[in-house]
C-alpha cells in the first residue's frame, strides 16, 4: 500500500528541526524542511500513536522568509536542518522553540531572560567533521532517507584547512573503515582518525603534514604525527586526544567559557564539575575555587585532563559515571557545574545533585528536551531558574546549546 499523500499548513517549527501540522484526522504529523504559514504537499512516512512523521515533497505556498540552501546534498544528507532559513530567522527561530520546550517540558510558567549570542560565522565554522565511505572507497555522508552513505560532492560547515583537505583524500575500495574523522585547531593543524572494526591498519600515504590516527575497539595506533591537537581557548591550552570530545565551534567554546566563567564569577569555595572531558571549564575556574571535584568516564579525556590541569595539587580528579561516583562522594559543594552528553542528566546523578544542597548549579545543555525535563525536576527539589543563554554554535541545523543559572530558591 502506498503511504498516502496531503496538503497541509504548517503551524510552527518544533524542536528536532521539524515543522508541526495537522492531517485531515487533526493527527498531529512532523515534517522537516518547511517553515511556518507554508502549504505543503507531504508524503505519510511513519504512524505513531499520537502523531506522524512526513516527508516534504512540494512547497505549495512559501513563507517569504524562505530562502535558498547553500548546499546542494541539502535534504538528503540530514545533517543540515535550517539551509532554507536565513541566519537571523534560524536564531529567532531557536530562542521560540527553547522558551517552549521549558514551558511545555519544564512546566515554567515564569521564565527569566533568555539571551541569545550569535555565531560570528554561519558557515565554515566546524573544526571535527566525520565521514562514511562508499564500497569504492569516496568520502560519503548517510542519506537521512535510506541511511546508506552517497558520496559527498561539497560540504559548507568545516573550517577551510578541513575544506580544503577532504576533497583531496582517496581509499583503496573495500577498505575496512567504519568512519574517518577530521580535526583541527587554530593553527591549521589537522589530526585525521580512522575508526576500523577490526585491528589491520589500512595501508596509505601520506604526503600533507598531518597527524594520522587508527583506531579501533580499545586499540589505537599513530600512523603519523601525534595522536592529539593543542586547541586553544585563550588564554589556555588543551591536548585533546584523539578519542576525547572538544566542542566543534571554537568561537562557540569561548563564548560558552565566559558565561560559565560570569556566571561562577562571585562563588568560592568548592566546585564539582561534573562532565568535566578535558577540563575546559575547571581549568577556567581552577584559580577561583579552593577545591575542585572532577568527574569524567572517558578514559582518554581523564588522561589529557591531568595534563591540562596537572599543575594544579588541589583538584581531584574521579574517573567513572557521574551516577556511580556522585554517591561515593562526600563533598559539600558551593557550586556544581554539569555539561552532559544529549541525553541529559541520568536520574541517579540528579538525586545525588540535589542531595548536596549545592547553593548554584550551572547547567551547560545541547538540548533542551532533556534540559527542561531535568529542570523540571531541579525545580521541585527546590531550585529556581535565573538565568539562560543560548550559543548559537551549530548554524543550519536545529541544535540548541545553552548555559543555564539555578539557584535554591
Amino acid at each position: 500500500m502506498m503511504n498516502p499523500e496531503h496538503i497541509i499548513s504548517i503551524e510552527n517549527l518544533v524542536a528536532g528541526g521539524k515543522g508541526l501540522g495537522r492531517l485531515p484526522d487533526g493527527k498531529a504529523i512532523f515534517v522537516p524542511f518547511v517553515l511556518p504559514g507554508e502549504r505543503v504537499r507531504v508524503r505519510v512516512q511513519e504512524e505513531k500513536k499520537g502523531y506522524a512523521l512526513g516527508e516534504m515533497l512540494e512547497v505549495l505556498e512559501e513563507n517569504p522568509i524562505r530562502v535558498k540552501p547553500k548546499c546542494l546534498h541539502y535534504q538528503q544528507c540530514g545533517g543540515c536542518h535550517y539551509q532554507h532559513i536565513a541566519y537571523a530567522d534560524q536564531v529567532q527561530f531557536k530562542r521560540e522553540i527553547f522558551i517552549e520546550q521549558l514551558q511545555r517540558i519544564g512546566g515554567l510558567a515564569q521564565l527569566p531572560p533568555i539571551e541569545v549570542i550569535e555565531a560570528h560565522a554561519s558557515w565554515l565554522y566546524r573544526n571535527t567533521i566525520q565521514f562514511h565511505t562508499t564500497r569504492s572507497g569516496e568520502l560519503a555522508y548517510m542519506d537521512a532517507a535510506n541511511a546508506r552513505p552517497f558520496p559527498v560532492q561539497e560540504c559548507w560547515l568545516p573550517m577551510k584547512e578541513i575544506a580544503s583537505l577532504w576533497p583531496q583524500i582517496s581509499l583503496a575500495e573495500e577498505l575496512d573503515l567504519k568512519r574517518l574523522e577530521i580535526r583541527q585547531n587554530q593553527a591549521g593543524d589537522i589530526l585525521l582518525i580512522l575508526e576500523s572494526g577490526g585491528t589491520e591498519i589500512p595501508e596509505m600515504e601520506i604526503t600533507l603534514p598531518l597527524s594520522v590516527v587508527h583506531v579501533s575497539g580499545s586499540d589505537e595506533v599513530v600512523l603519523s604525527g601525534d595522536p592529539y591537537l593543542l586547541q586553544v581557548v585563550a588564554p589556555h591550552t588543551f591536548q585533546v586526544s584523539a578519542r576525547s570530545f572538544f566542542q566543534t565551534n571554537f568561537q562557540g567554546a569561548q563564548a560558552l567559557v565566559k558565561t560559565v566563567v560570569q556566571m561562577a564569577s562571585p562563588l568560592k569555595g568548592t566546585l564539582l564539575d561534573l562532565y568535566c572531558g578535558v577540563g575546559l571549564f575547571s581549568r577556567f575556574l581552577a584559580e577561583q575555587f579552593n577545591r575542585v571535584y572532577a568527574v569524567e568516564v572517558s578514559g582518554s579525556a581523564c588522561d589529557d585532563f591531568l595534563i591540562n590541569l596537572g599543575e594544579f595539587e588541589h583538584i581531584s580528579l574521579y574517573q567513572g559515571m557521574v551516577e556511580s561516583v556522585l554517591p561515593e562522594l562526600d563533598v559539600q559543594a558551593d557550586c556544581v557545574i554539569v555539561d552532559p552528553p544529549r541525553k541529559g542528566l541520568d536520574r541517579f546523578a540528579l538525586d545525588a545533585i540535589t542531595g548536596m544542597r549545592a547553593p548554584v548549579i550551572i547547567y551547560v545543555s545541547c538540548d533542551p528536551s532533556t534540559l527542561a525535563r531535568d529542570i523540571k525536576r531541579l525545580v521541585n527539589a527546590g531550585y529556581m531558574l535565573k538565568r539562560s543563554v543560548l550559543i548559537d554554535m551549530f548554524p543550519q541545523t536545529h541544535h540548541i546549546e545553552s548555559v543555564n543559572y539555578l539557584a535554591l530558591d
